[in-house]
């Protein structure tokens, strides 16, 4: 289990590109298009020592796409989101960490956490060097689950998209999770991720965390820049 990619959601892709260069000083390079989910994205590689081969993903409902036959990924259909995009403009959204043997995994969340962290789906994209292919579980609701804090997992068949993304001076150096359930952090085995924090939530009853997700990145000439969701 590794982390792969973090999701930063944006009302439409060139608001997410000019957030991007806004923020961590760099533009993400071309991505493609998910037909299945009637999507694109951009991306940046933020790979480090303890997040190898992990990228920021920003990623925006494609309006030159037909409506897909299932709901979007990353909960991008709900109204709620898509209005707090338009109005504060792109945001930390989700992480997604690759894992082998994700049939087993999903299982074992089910079976040990009581969690139903979705549905295994064959997902595919074009790139200039080939074709990407990889599975994922989704959820038939597309909700992320403890806002957002249990990552989606991924299963990459072949060519990871790192391979092939140029060298940026952004690097990820720690990624704290928050409010996860102590029985799907062991299932997961995020404990033992180097660059992970956990907190978890003391009690059903407790008040929630201020922040899912917080992403802590060092950016060559501008020092530290974190990313909360909300």
């Amino acid at each position: 289990m590794q982390i792969d990619h973090l999701v930063v959601a944006a009302a439409t892709l060139d608001e997410g590109a000019a957030w991007c260069e806004a923020t961590l000083g760099v533009a993400p390079v071309p991505g493609g298009r998910h037909a299945l989910f009637g999507t694109h994205n951009r991306l940046l590689l933020v790979a480090s020592e303890a997040f190898p081969r992990c990228y920021l993903e920003i990623i925006a409902v494609d309006a030159q796409a037909p409506p897909p036959p299932r709901r979007r990924w990353f909960g991008l259909d709900e109204a709620a989101l898509q209005a707090r995009l338009r109005a504060g403009g792109p945001r930390l959204l989700h992480v997604v960490a690759r894992t082998t043997g994700l049939d087993a995994r999903l299982a074992a969340l089910r079976r040990e956490a009581g969690v139903e962290a979705g549905e295994a789906l064959a997902a595919s994209r074009p790139t200039a060097q080939g074709l990407l292919q990889w599975r994922i579980a989704v959820r038939p609701d597309a909700a992320l689950l403890y806002r957002g804090a249990l990552p989606t997992l991924i299963e990459w068949q072949g060519v990871h998209p790192a391979a092939a993304m140029a060298a940026s001076p952004v690097r990820l150096r720690e990624l704290a999770l928050a409010g996860l359930p102590a029985t799907a952090v062991a299932v997961l085995g995020l404990g033992a991720i180097a660059g992970v924090r956990l907190s978890p939530r003391a009690a059903p009853a407790a008040p929630a965390p201020a922040s899912a997700l917080r992403a802590t990145f060092e950016v060559l000439g501008r020092g530290t820049v974190i990313l909360e969701s909300e």
